[in-house]
């Protein structure tokens, strides 16, 4: 009678072990690359993962003071322990494009997009050629402002390129350069 009791005991806590959820970070709302995140931007869920754990951050690890997202991260989805690091190991910086010219509509936080830019002519009347700046570039985030009349007031596109990208991006945004979003559907780097 002892043996069958210990065994039915044995039973019952190794299931009751195998079943254990743990909490783990859930992120509270989207967290784009180069993010800076904080105990604020996240929740917390039991969940079992079992041999997947150690891909997930757990919720009671405490997060660095200096920790930033290195990839994106969409609200209610279990945060990845290789989606947060430090912002010296960020391969990426997100660089924000005012538009003149619409969004495509499918373009959102995490697309990829070219980013294509047209010159002013030196005489000052209309433009170069456009030509292709950035190759499959990630979006970040996208900013809309609203006018006091309701409308549109205009679109920022934060998209994230290579630090040897940023200096040729900023200064065709800074020299008036027309820029272009094109959607880029082959996901293809440069």
């Amino acid at each position: 009678m002892l043996l069958v009791l210990l065994s039915v005991l044995g039973v019952i806590l190794l299931v009751a072990t195998a079943n254990r959820s743990e909490p783990y970070y859930v992120a509270a709302e989207d967290l784009s690359v180069g993010q800076r995140i904080t105990a604020e931007n996240l929740t917390t869920v039991d969940a079992h993962l079992q041999d997947a754990s150690s891909q997930y951050l757990p919720g009671g690890q405490a997060l660095r003071e200096d920790a930033v997202m290195t990839q994106r991260v969409a609200r209610g989805q279990l945060l990845p322990a290789a989606a947060v690091g430090t912002a010296d190991a960020l391969d990426r910086t997100p660089v924000g494009i005012a538009l003149e010219t619409p969004v495509p509509a499918q373009a959102g936080p995490g697309t990829h997009v070219d980013v294509w830019v047209a010159r002013p002519k030196p005489t000052g009347r209309g433009y170069l050629e456009p030509r292709k700046l950035v190759t499959a570039a990630e979006i970040a985030r996208v900013d809309t402002t609203d006018t006091a009349l309701g409308g549109s007031g205009g679109v920022t596109v934060h998209v994230l390129v290579t630090r040897s990208q940023v200096g040729p991006l900023v200064d065709a945004l800074g020299n008036d350069a027309k820029v272009t979003l094109v959607p880029n559907t082959t996901g293809g780097g440069s």
